[in-house]
């Protein structure tokens, strides 16, 4: 029984989401394999050699690889898909594109975001927005698996000395083409990876108020801005900042939460912070039901007050 991890990475360095996952891996049992499928990803792959319980590196180099389009890394995943009995990705915006991929022409039944591995055939993951926990068993001769990187810890990136292997790159599928991409340089930590996230809601009023307000508290935690869905809606904060169900998962140290009331699907989404400091003025807000530490206040008065304790 060996395990494949589908890392994810820029092609010189592995992404953090992908030593989280062959976390996941490891407790599935047998061996750990991580594939490297880029184009001039050496240094990716040397970096996924040095995983501590990682068995093998498979690399695969392509110019079909070069941008990640999701039919051809999911075509090399196929390639070598029956070595193996589990295929685990991260649960992010890339392996959520590829995994239903793989799957499907597996003719398997996909298990999204697991947050524990029971043992190698039963798993668990969240249902209805987190409120529930489901136990999954699937009876598949591959499981197709997720991984909600928030319920494992990282595997060590040094002290492993897996051997890499060199397999040949699948051709361009031809159903897709890379088109563009515009990369916004950030200034501070990644959403996803950040020790310390600040967050607004609705109650900011305008993305001026977001920036003027949070951006200071921010800047003097050395955090990452995040949003609710209802800010992000309402045009106060782009995308990628949304934390929530249909945004992005995080649990960060500390997660400070200003002007959002607590819907469930943001709860669902930070919930599993380890600190959660809720400012709020209304006294009923469901924030405060997972909130470690609540402050009843304006937080146009309390956010500046603290910046300045700072």
């Amino acid at each position: 029984m060996t395990s494949l991890v589908i890392a994810e990475h820029d092609h010189g360095t592995l992404k953090p989401a992908t030593l989280n996952t062959v976390t996941a891996a490891m407790a599935c049992g047998g061996d750990v394999h991580v594939l490297i499928a880029g184009q001039n990803a050496a240094g990716a792959a040397q970096a996924a050699a040095k995983i501590a319980g990682v068995a093998k590196v498979i690399h695969a180099d392509g110019a079909s690889l070069a941008e990640q389009l999701a039919e051809n890394i999911a075509a090399q995943v196929l390639a070598i898909a029956k070595n193996y009995s589990h295929l685990l990705f991260p649960a992010t915006a890339h392996g959520k594109n590829v995994a239903p991929r793989v799957a499907a022409l597996l003719d398997v039944a996909q298990i999204s975001d697991a947050t524990k591995i029971v043992s190698a055939d039963t798993f668990e993951r969240p249902i209805y927005a987190g409120n529930a926990i489901a136990q999954v068993q699937s009876s598949d001769p591959i499981k197709v698996i997720t991984v909600r990187t928030t319920g494992f810890d990282a595997a060590a990136a040094s002290g492993g000395s897996a051997a890499v292997e060199t397999v040949p790159a699948v051709a361009d599928s031809g159903l897709s083409s890379f088109v563009g991409a515009e990369i916004v340089k950030l200034d501070r930590p990644e959403l996803t990876a950040a020790k310390i996230i600040v967050s607004g809601g609705r109650a900011m009023g305008s993305s001026d108020k977001f920036n003027e307000v949070l951006t200071p508290l921010a800047d003097k935690l050395g955090a990452a801005l995040g949003a609710s869905r209802a800010a992000v809606d309402a045009g106060y904060a782009p995308n990628d900042w949304q934390v929530g169900q249909t945004g992005k998962i995080v649990a960060p140290q500390l997660y400070i939460a200003c002007g959002i009331s607590g819907a469930i699907q943001h709860l669902a989404g930070m919930k599993d912070s380890k600190v959660i400091v809720a400012i709020n003025k209304d006294s009923e807000a469901p924030i405060f039901s997972v909130a470690d530490y609540g402050l009843e206040a304006d937080l146009f008065t309390a956010v500046p007050e603290l910046v300045k304790a700072l």
